[in-house]
């Protein structure tokens, strides 16, 4: 590629030279920054995920039926409580 000084550059040709990553340290090691980026970029990606899968017609469904299932546990429980407190009359 000739350049508007009519020099030819290529891609190799950087005089800065390689930049070193800036999430990891001169060992080579992850930054703390870099670690925390990672897991609150992942956090968020997850709960994002989950607000989309809630709005979906499957999503709402599996949401009604956990909701159901919950509300049977209760009301079992509850019978469980007070076929006991008969028991102890």
């Amino acid at each position: 590629m000739t350049t508007a000084a009519g020099n030819v550059a290529s891609m190799g040709d950087d005089p800065t030279g390689p930049q070193a990553d800036p999430g990891f340290d001169d060992a080579g090691v992850p930054t703390f920054d870099s670690v925390r980026d990672k897991i609150e970029n992942r956090y968020q990606t997850s709960i994002g995920a989950q607000e989309l899968e809630s709005e979906t017609p499957e999503g709402r469904r599996v949401e009604q039926q956990y909701e159901d299932r919950q509300r049977a546990a209760a009301d079992r429980l509850e019978q469980i409580r007070a076929s006991m407190r008969d028991d102890e009359r």
